[in-house]
């Protein structure tokens, strides 16, 4: 039953048009690769699982193996950049390149691999704060617990230098590749 409604320009009654709800289209139907995107995402994350232990393997075996050969040479860095010195005031050049390129190195897979395994850690702040809580980590044990080892505040930025570096090249696309976030409807 329609009823009348006062028009206000004209005063004059027409009658209100009740509007059908929209025909109903085909019903939806998942993605055809909704279940292959599934599995894909599932392997992706087990690797990069897999190569984060190995990552934190090898990080222990180079930074967390005792030296007593070395612990004469070695000193506790608080101050930025007094290393990086040291390194490049060496006679050899291949020696500073190798302590600098090994300690950027180091913090790659750490960018690549951290944000596919928690997509709440991507973002370039986050990252960098992650990293250097961690790097910060390992120095503190290396300083505190391990002989022959010392803790190095310029290890730290190298470390989170390369793990940027490795987010801005690959672990972004990597993390945005996982975890796509579907369109709302």
């Amino acid at each position: 039953m329609a009823r009348a409604a006062l028009s206000s320009r004209t005063g004059v009654r027409r009658p209100r048009i009740r509007r059908s709800a929209p025909a109903a289209g085909p019903a939806k139907t998942p993605r055809s690769g909704g279940v292959l995107r599934v599995l894909a995402r599932i392997m992706v994350m087990a690797c990069a699982f897999v190569l984060m232990v190995a990552f934190a393997v090898v990080l222990a075996k180079l930074t967390l193996q005792p030296s007593p050969a070395s612990e004469a040479l070695t000193h506790t860095n608080l101050h930025p950049g007094r290393s990086l010195q040291a390194y490049l005031d060496q006679p050899e050049m291949h020696d500073a390149l190798k302590q600098i390129g090994g300690n950027l190195l180091l913090g790659v897979p750490f960018g690549v691999l951290a944000p596919v395994l928690a997509p709440q850690a991507r973002g370039l702040l986050r990252v960098l704060l992650l990293t250097a809580t961690v790097m910060l980590m390992v120095e503190f044990a290396q300083g505190a617990l391990i002989t022959g080892r010392a803790f190095d505040i310029d290890d730290v930025i190298l470390n989170t230098s390369g793990a940027l570096i490795g987010y801005l090249l690959l672990g972004r696309r990597m993390s945005r590749a996982v975890h796509r976030r579907e369109p709302r409807t």
